[in-house]
């Protein structure tokens, strides 16, 4: 089905989810509210035909989250760029659907096709018949034996071998150093999935382990799941998933056969997926970058429509390990709640539809949304704008929604709206950043010791390279926003007692721009440190030590973008305090849903965790 994003002024409406099929469904360019970078080099040039130019993308399915995220990435450099991208994956994993996809865009007149083979040489043919009527083939995720233009997926292998490490470390903690292990695959032809299991067998040579013969459950989570019981009846000691099928089916049969002492590692990241490692069910999972293969994959379509020679490039997206302490060790985000009575009407106000952080928070509200059958409304405004967001709850309270969930600019701009809200009867549930009001939940992360932690990696870093004083410099968004607020106080704790100073702090509003400008003043001032209090403050900083050319900056900051990571990866920022927007908004929904059946919360407020994301 369609989806599309308007960015309005405030109060509009977001689709959350893409239905697909061969036929060419078009999935209107969404981002509008994405004006933080996906990807590295967002300078790429603008496509000669403009928004005549048509991009086909096509993935294995249009059912796991890990292609839907994919796809949203996709949307998002499109809207960038001026193009359309058509979102035309089958309903399952099916070799002849796939070929139907591809042949149906050639005969559709798409420029480009990015696409996620299902195997490398089910679909080569109809790919040969498409780059020779000169359509441009780019490879997301899983390659064809077929030459592309470029691919943007993970080093598999590695990653597959990082899980099996995991598990290891984790049984031997355990004291179990022998025993077998099962892996569940998707099927025995999907490249990406097949170096997933041989880096994972690979970590697993020379120990007193063995892995038993891989089982196949097509990423179906039902497959995946009864494969899984078999494996446990044979008295496993671990079970592998290669995708998110897989691991969820994976974790939820070691929920069901109630056995902790089994390991389960797994790949791909979704809600389910992180309820079940929460739940104590799953060790971890080796979460990808969707996102940026769909950003980097529709950026490589257009330079190649465009004349650009990418020469078959082959680029890794990168993995991390998603454990219960990387997601905070908060309490599980549901525990198996059942559909919701009704479809109640829940709006959600973030401080503005900019920053990637409240789309991912968006995402993660949408998803439990779709799970628990209620609607979920994103009316954040474009800007951060007291006035504006007053108006987005004025305008909830008219249009007759439920309960609303909110990011409150300050704790104390949008009160008199909210208790308007309140009295009429609408449940409030904040999401990061609380106003002075009752509301039924607060999920959020510890902002004040996230911010210690920040200052504490500045300090280790500045005395490693031989600096134990200096003048330290903070942008921060505005004197208001709690969340922010608590940060910078955890930030300048960290400093007591030592030889640092930390300079009057300057706000940028949350704008890459203005934080720019205001880290390069603080440069100019010889300053040997620079804090970012969220996304916008943090790009802006690490694009100033950037453009300075001084890398012996220290550049710490909060929330986590593709902009801030490539700036990490480059070395203009040391790291950044990654939040869990996606649970907030899970989290959110789910408290708004018990709060309208009638359970009292009793004003709750929860941690949704933090970790440090460094080079």
């Amino acid at each position: 089905m369609k989806k599309k994003i308007l960015a309005m002024l405030c109060c509009m409406t977001m689709a959350a989810a893409s239905l697909t099929g061969c036929g060419g469904d078009k999935a209107a360019q969404t981002g509008a509210e994405t004006g933080t970078e996906a990807g590295a080099d967002t300078e790429a040039a603008a496509p000669s035909s403009g928004g005549d130019t048509k991009i086909a993308l096509i993935t294995m399915d249009s059912i796991d989250q890990h292609w839907v995220t994919l796809n949203e990435g996709a949307q998002k450099a499109a809207e960038e760029l001026g193009v359309t991208v058509d979102f035309m994956a089958p309903n399952t994993k099916d070799d002849a659907q796939q070929i139907e996809c591809v042949n149906n865009a050639v005969a559709g007149g798409y420029k480009a096709i990015i696409v996620a083979a299902n195997g490398p040489d089910a679909i080569s043919s109809a790919l040969k018949e498409a780059s020779s009527a000169g359509v441009k083939i780019v490879y997301v995720d899983s390659p064809a034996n077929v030459d592309a233009e470029a691919t943007y997926s993970t080093d598999n292998k590695a990653a597959g071998t990082t899980a099996g490490q995991e598990m290891i470390k984790a049984l031997e903690a355990a004291g179990v150093t022998s025993g077998d292990i099962g892996i569940v695959n998707v099927n025995a032809a999907t490249d990406s999935c097949v170096m997933r299991e041989e880096g994972f067998r690979a970590a697993f040579e020379g120990s007193s382990f063995t892995i038993l013969e891989t089982q196949y459950g097509e990423g179906d989570a039902a497959k995946s799941q009864s494969i899984a019981e078999n494996y446990i009846t044979q008295g496993v000691v671990g079970i592998f998933g290669c995708n998110e099928g897989s691991t969820t089916g994976t974790g939820n049969a070691i929920k069901a056969a109630g056995n902790a002492g089994i390991v389960g590692v797994g790949f791909d990241k979704s809600d389910a997926i992180q309820n079940l490692i929460k739940d104590g069910h799953l060790l971890c999972t080796m979460a990808q970058n969707p996102d940026v293969m769909g950003y980097e994959g529709v950026k490589a379509a257009v330079a190649a429509i465009n004349g650009e020679s990418l020469g078959g490039k082959v680029e890794d997206t990168g993995v991390s390990v998603i454990n219960a302490e990387a997601l905070g060790g908060a309490a599980p985000a549901s525990d198996g709640a059942a559909k919701a009575s009704k479809e109640w009407k829940i709006a959600l106000i973030t401080m503005d539809s900019i920053d990637q952080h409240w789309v991912t928070l968006n995402d993660g509200a949408q998803a439990k949304a779709k799970e628990l059958g209620v609607s979920v409304t994103f009316m954040a405004p474009n800007t951060k704008d007291d006035a504006q967001q007053i108006e987005c709850v004025n305008n909830a309270v008219a249009g007759g929604y439920d309960a609303i969930m909110v990011a409150a600019n300050g704790p104390d701009a949008i009160s008199s709206a909210l208790n308007e809200a309140s009295a009429a009867g609408v449940k409030i549930v904040y999401v990061d950043s609380p106003a002075n009001v009752d509301a039924e939940a607060t999920f959020s992360t510890d902002n004040k010791a996230a911010g210690a932690t920040a200052g504490q990696e500045m300090i280790k870093a500045l005395e490693a390279a031989g600096v134990t004083s200096g003048d330290i410099g903070i942008i921060n968004v505005n004197a208001a926003t709690d969340s922010c607020v608590m940060r910078e106080e955890g930030f300048r704790s960290a400093f007591e007692g030592t030889g640092f100073t930390i300079l009057e702090t300057q706000y940028g509003e949350g704008d890459a721009a203005k934080s720019q400008s205001i880290a390069e003043n603080y440069i100019t001032q010889g300053v040997v440190g620079v804090f970012g209090c969220n996304e916008g403050s943090t790009t802006g900083a690490g694009n100033a030590i950037k453009a300075g050319g001084n890398p012996d900056i220290v550049g710490v900051g909060f929330d986590k973008s593709d902009a801030i990571m490539n700036l990490i990866a480059d070395g203009n920022l040391l790291c950044t305090m990654a939040q869990n927007p996606d649970m907030m908004g899970s989290m959110g929904v789910e408290a708004c849903v018990k709060a309208l059946e009638g359970e009292s919360l009793g004003g709750k407020v929860e941690d949704t965790g933090v970790s440090v994301l460094t080079k």
